[in-house]
């Protein structure tokens, strides 16, 4: 990763299988040999700074929001982006997160690397053999009719009706992947939203069902919230944080629908830390993605190269500041790893916050039936984030929740721990 973030990667083993190339030592051999290279371009940041000059064009054209900044924040995601900043800082700055990164490394039983951002214990699966997941998806699905026909039964098992859940899924179409996963929403009623995910020769795999979990939920949201809103003109939602909410509280439950409920009387704890963690490492890179962007407008005729090193940079200084003290490790780049920088201009908010109300759903539902309450919920449609919230949750955006109830699991599971001891 971090070959990809400098650039130091040989040209000529990018999409070419005549040379190996030893990613430790950066060397480059072919037929045994070793052999010279040149590292790759700034290809990656010349991407970057060509979003920034297209949507840089477009500001003489929007006097209201003149700044594709503005017009990400205040037009589509209806927060500030100093609103948010303040947001994720303060939670990055929370001391929770120094309980919970104490607690990773007990678990671990050594000292925190730097990938341990993407740590992925607290999961009910993280317990289970990959290879016997597996397994289990691709008998399961072997095609991708079979995971098709599945797909009401799935909404069932989660509390829809049937009637509902076969009109979601008769306005589903799902394509087999060798990519990543993706959902893509329909805009007329007689269109059909569509479900990317990735189904091999031998079936679907187990990255490739907890992905289609995921991607079918965003399917239900822009279903629901195409069809069963009070008015065309109020289809969607808020913004695309409150479509990831809906598609984390699909991809959560995953195990439970494949009949492997979790049976941990701690679960909902562990959950509470999976949440937690997760917002932990992806607003340092959401933080790093609104940085870069304000960059590049107060530098807009720099070249890729200046880019690159302004971006490794601001990473590097956002993990000084949020990362090292828990982790002990200065100077790191991977923040600057994630694709979503390069080809989604300033997408990447829109997971924290997606996290944020994923907590606060979680909550309101806690002791209800998903099926009951999320069509009904999401039928309210693109209001204003914080008026969706009220109507549909009876709550606010905050972060203060998920500290408090991360601070009380912590203290609950190392209790456990200690009388288990």
């Amino acid at each position: 990763m971090k070959r990809i973030i400098r650039q130091e990667i040989p040209q000529n083993v990018i999409n070419s299988n005549d040379c190996q190339w030893n990613p430790y030592k950066n060397t480059c051999s072919k037929n045994g040999q070793e052999i010279n290279f040149s590292a790759e371009p700034s290809t990656r940041y010349q991407h970057l700074l060509e979003c920034f000059l297209a949507m840089k064009a477009v500001d003489k054209y929007s006097p209201l929001y003149p700044t594709y900044i503005s017009r990400t924040f205040e037009q589509d995601l209806e927060i500030s982006q100093e609103e948010l900043e303040n947001i994720f800082v303060t939670f990055l700055s929370s001391p929770e997160v120094a309980m919970v990164g104490e607690l990773i490394k007990q678990r671990l039983g050594r000292n925190l690397q730097a990938f341990d951002i993407w740590y992925d214990g607290f999961k009910e699966r993280s317990n289970i053999n990959p290879a016997l997941l597996d397994q289990l998806t691709t008998k399961k699905y072997p095609n991708k009719s079979a995971f098709v026909a599945d797909l009401p039964i799935i909404m069932q098992k989660l509390g829809f009706t049937s009637d509902l859940a076969n009109f979601v899924c008769s306005h589903i179409t799902v394509d087999a992947s060798v990519g990543a996963g993706h959902a893509w929403e329909a805009k007329t009623k007689d269109d059909n939203a569509r479900l990317r995910t990735r189904i091999g020769e031998n079936g679907m795999d187990y990255k490739g069902y907890n992905i289609g979990i995921h991607e079918f939920g965003h399917n239900v949201e822009q279903t629901i919230t195409l069809h069963n809103v009070p008015n065309y003109m109020l289809a969607g939602v808020p913004n695309t944080a409150f479509t990831e909410a809906l598609a984390f509280i699909f991809q959560k439950r995953d195990m439970e629908l494949l009949g492997m409920p979790s049976k941990d009387t701690l679960s909902q704890y562990y959950t509470t830390l999976d949440i937690f963690w997760g917002c932990y490492e992806i607003m340092g890179v959401a933080l790093l993605d609104m940085r870069v962007w304000k960059w590049m407008y107060e530098n807009p005729d720099c070249d890729a190269k200046l880019l690159q090193n302004a971006v490794i940079d601001l990473a590097t200084n956002i993990w000084n500041e949020f990362y090292a003290p828990i982790f002990g490790i200065k100077n790191e780049p991977i923040l600057a790893i994630y694709s979503h920088m390069i080809d989604a201009p300033l997408y990447l908010s829109a997971y924290p916050i997606g996290h944020i109300i994923e907590f606060q759903l979680e909550n309101y539902l806690s002791n209800k039936i998903i099926g009951e309450e999320v069509p009904d919920i999401f039928a309210n449609g693109r209001l204003t984030p914080q008026i969706w919230l009220s109507k549909g949750l009876n709550t606010q955006l905050s972060i203060n929740p998920l500290l408090e109830e991360t601070n009380k699991a912590v203290t609950i599971i190392k209790n456990k721990n200690t009388k288990q001891d």
